[in-house]
């Protein structure tokens, strides 16, 4: 049915059964275009489901990692009370069905304070690596706890009387632990000059790549560091520069991957007023030895985790703290320079306490993405995951 502009005389359309302006009707229709590409890019999403085994508890900051063997393992913090607190322990949880089925968590590392972010890797030689980095920002809500149920209050103080304020101060650190048995059984955690959310990457010489930042050091620096012993020994590498205005203690949350052409790519999270929010990227053509002065890619969203496929492309997965919140990923098909419009992984998320997705290629050429969320209505936000395909 065709109605009739009121300013003009025209008829310009029918949306809904109200009579419009020309000009509301123009805006309207894009609002319906912009709905419709939304609905389009969705169209991908097989599934969307929460995998957490207790709920009970906030979980964060997951890592998903494939074996060789095409067992998923997906490591990240748990046994939390909330997005900050003393109880934060390193878990993960096995999958031999691509997905389809999670087995109970496991119990990595339950330091005394707080085990945040959890990386895993499984190395060229087989072993697997978890990453986390401990954290005393607790104390300060914990400073400020007026108000607060008597029964949480005496836990999180019963916490702290595990120990001392100097062995406190003495855990703080980056780390990492090995596992020669396909995680039967783990090192004790060891030091590690970086700590990224997503931990280190495999080089096709044989190193072992790790880009992030010195969390507790002075100075903060950013830059990457190596391993030529399967992940037992560490040592610093190279600084990445800062753009002109920007530095490096706004850099957080690196995470690397090498490109089909040998260079290796890194994405940076962004807290400098320039392009704020956004993810920044910096390559390596020497291996790691040198980087390029980082770069906007026109990605609001982070951190990003990157992922070689089979195909030779990259894929970059992130969070997106702004309504519609959710995930997305992208596609370069020609080794970074350049990246696709967002797929859309989830957009039904309740606010901003969301994300961290990292995805894996499965062998049925699906992708399934894993990310934590704090769900509406939820006291402890949980992992969820998306199966779903370009």
């Amino acid at each position: 049915m065709q109605y009739v502009d009121t300013a003009t005389g025209t008829g310009v359309g029918n949306v809904g059964g109200y009579i419009l302006r020309r000009r509301d009707f123009i805006s309207t229709s894009a609002a319906v275009a912009a709905l419709n590409a939304q609905t389009a890019a969705r169209r991908h999403v097989e599934s969307s489901v929460t995998i957490s085994r207790q709920p009970e508890y906030y979980h964060g900051w997951a890592t998903l990692a494939m074996r060789r063997n095409a067992e998923l393992v997906v490591a990240y913090s748990g046994g939390r009370d909330a997005h900050v607190c003393p109880f934060g322990r390193v878990e993960w949880m096995r999958s031999r069905d691509g997905g389809r089925t999670w087995s109970w968590p496991e119990v990595l590392l339950d330091s005394p304070i707080d085990d945040r972010d959890s990386g895993v890797l499984e190395t060229p030689s087989g072993s697997l690596l978890v990453t986390t980095f401990t954290s005393l920002a607790y104390e300060a809500v914990l400073k400020d706890a007026s108000g607060w149920p008597a029964e949480k209050l005496e836990r999180w103080q019963a916490a702290n009387l595990r120990t001392t304020p100097e062995q406190r101060h003495a855990l703080l650190d980056t780390w990492m632990l090995r596992s020669t048995d396909g995680g039967m059984t783990w090192s004790a955690p060891y030091r590690v000059p970086v700590n990224s959310p997503h931990g280190p990457t495999a080089l096709a010489d044989g190193r072992l790549l790790y880009a992030g930042k010195q969390l507790w050091q002075p100075g903060q620096k950013v830059g990457v560091c190596e391993s030529s012993d399967d992940g037992k020994t560490w040592r610093w590498l190279s600084e990445i520069p800062a753009r002109p205005g920007d530095t490096v203690v706004q850099y957080h949350e690196l995470h690397a991957v090498q490109a089909s052409d040998g260079r290796v790519i890194v994405h940076i999270r962004n807290h400098n007023p320039q392009n704020g929010g956004e993810t920044l990227q910096t390559e390596s053509a020497d291996g790691g030895r040198t980087w390029t002065t980082p770069r906007a890619i026109g990605v609001w969203g982070l951190p990003s985790h990157l992922l070689r496929l089979r195909d030779g492309r990259l894929l970059m997965s992130y969070g997106y703290r702004r309504a519609p919140f959710g995930n997305q990923a992208r596609v370069s098909s020609d080794h970074g320079g350049t990246w696709s419009e967002p797929i859309v992984i989830s957009d039904d998320g309740a606010g901003v306490d969301l994300g961290y997705p990292a995805t894996v290629e499965l062998d049925s050429g699906q992708f399934l993405t894993v990310w934590y969320e704090l769900l509406k209505g939820s006291a402890h936000a949980v992992l969820r995951q998306a199966r779903w395909s370009m």
